[in-house]
């Protein structure tokens, strides 16, 4: 069965789920051009690209501008917050990548699998909150997921991850509780090619909450 692809043409409005009414964007690519991504993505640092990738079209951070590459994705939240994606890297000889998905802009939360350590890691700005063992498979696709959500005046934080041919768990790997968030800023995909080999990103869905005159 073939993967959908990273990007779309436009931002795709899916559907509002219950809750907290969030929006679904999913973002694919297969119409477009490979090489620099388009307005859709919005880069912050790094080198990005549309590439081939077994078939489909991805999101590429390429390893000849070794920072850690980020690109933010669909419309900020004013409130809650989901991505996912699926995410495959290599490495090389020693050398180990890291990668993960954010909520909330530069300075919200990251689900960060660092490699180099084998860690999973819930980072906010350039703090790491929390981290589990964790052990990484090279040259597979492997799925991450993020979500902030509202439990009365708290914000909880999870993050899990499974392989690409696997079920969700129903349970979260990593999880963190926040008295003080502000819930603001768009979703966005990460990695530092520390192996200095490319990371895709690949089958991206992001759900946010809006302000009541967006929806």
């Amino acid at each position: 069965m073939k993967k959908s692809a990273f990007f779309a043409s436009s931002l795709l409005l899916l559907t509002q789920v219950n809750a907290a009414d969030l929006k679904t964007f999913k973002i694919t690519g297969d119409d477009w051009a490979e090489g620099e991504p388009p307005k859709e993505v919005f880069v912050v640092d790094g080198t990005i690209k549309i590439a081939a990738k077994e078939g489909n079209k991805a999101i590429m951070i390429s390893p000849e501008n070794l920072v850690d590459a980020s690109a933010q994705l669909a419309v900020s939240a004013a409130g809650e917050s989901v991505i996912q994606a699926k995410v495959f890297a290599s490495k090389q000889g020693r050398s180990n990548p890291r990668f993960g998905v954010a909520v909330h802009g530069m300075s919200g939360y990251r689900l960060i699998v660092n490699a180099p350590k084998k860690q999973l890691e819930l980072i906010k700005s350039d703090t790491t909150l929390a981290s589990i063992p964790f052990t990484w498979t090279t040259d597979a696709w492997l799925w991450m997921k993020l979500e902030a959500r509202k439990s009365g005046e708290d914000w909880i934080i999870t993050g899990k991850t499974w392989e690409a041919d696997a079920t969700e768990p129903a349970e979260a790997q990593i999880k963190h509780t926040d008295k003080g968030l502000k819930g603001q800023g768009k979703a966005s995909v990460w990695a530092t090619p520390y192996s200095q080999t490319p990371i895709y990103f690949d089958d991206i869905e992001v759900a946010v909450e809006v302000p009541a005159e967006v929806k």
